[in-house]
């Protein structure tokens, strides 16, 4: 678990620990929910929006994602730095042709 996780982890068992699975994932899914709206409005479709306001509902959905990735006992940092490297392979010739 990376030092941020660590520091979700922590405030989460303040909290008085952990939801159900489920029930993570729904708050993901309203977080998600959230961003969309502010992504509308920063990109002027929905209104309008601040960058800041953006910044921030990006942290909860990373904050949510760290509950459930803490959950199951996955570091977010490698399964990123996983991610990132099957792009790189997978998907290396992709880009090249736009």
């Amino acid at each position: 678990m990376n030092d941020l996780q660590r520091e979700v982890d922590r405030i989460v068992r303040e909290f008085g620990g952990y939801w159900k699975p489920f029930e993570m994932l729904a708050a993901l899914i309203e977080e998600i929910g959230e961003l969309s709206d502010e992504l509308l409005k920063v990109e002027g479709v929905k209104g309008s929006g601040d960058r800041e306001h953006l910044k921030e509902e990006l942290g909860d959905v990373v904050f949510a994602l760290s509950c459930i990735a803490n959950y199951y006992g996955v570091d977010l940092t490698e399964a990123l730095r996983e991610t990132i490297e099957k792009y790189q392979e997978r998907d290396r010739d992709r880009w090249s042709n736009i």
